[in-house]
């Protein structure tokens, strides 16, 4: 870009990208910062295990997430115990994966997690994933 031309008599018809480029850096940089923190929706203290295998987990896979206090979500709706194995179900039938994904908080006590998963595998639920962070 250089200097304009003074004999030029008509307006300028020049497009200035400089503000598109500048907003458009600002607006992947909020995306880049955003985009980690909506597929889980409910922040749990997970346990650490050695890396198994990546897993990414995103909207479309159904994830079961387990509080502290024991409160069961699924993305960041809340049900009570009774609800959860039909929501599940109707999720995974309309679901291309098979599979639940399960994030328990590092505080629950082994039992819990465990009788849940037992109750899942009793209503049918038989495919099931842990989901854990990765212990450096």
């Amino acid at each position: 870009m250089g200097m304009p031309d003074p004999r030029r008599t008509g307006p300028i018809s020049e497009i200035n990208v400089t503000p598109l480029v500048d907003v458009m850096l600002v607006l992947l940089v909020i995306f880049m910062i955003s985009a980690p923190l909506l597929f889980s929706g409910v922040n749990l203290d997970l346990p650490k295990t050695k890396k198994v295998n990546s897993l990414k987990l995103t909207k479309k896979q159904i994830i079961l997430s387990i509080t502290k206090s024991g409160e069961l979500f699924i993305g960041e709706e809340k049900f009570n115990r009774e609800n959860i194995f039909t929501k599940i179900k109707e999720l995974l039938a309309k679901s291309e994966s098979k599979t639940l994904y399960i994030r328990a908080d590092y505080s629950l006590e082994y039992g819990s997690v465990a009788d849940l998963m037992a109750d899942l595998k009793r209503s049918g639920i038989s495919q099931l994933s842990l989901v854990t962070e990765i212990k450096n």
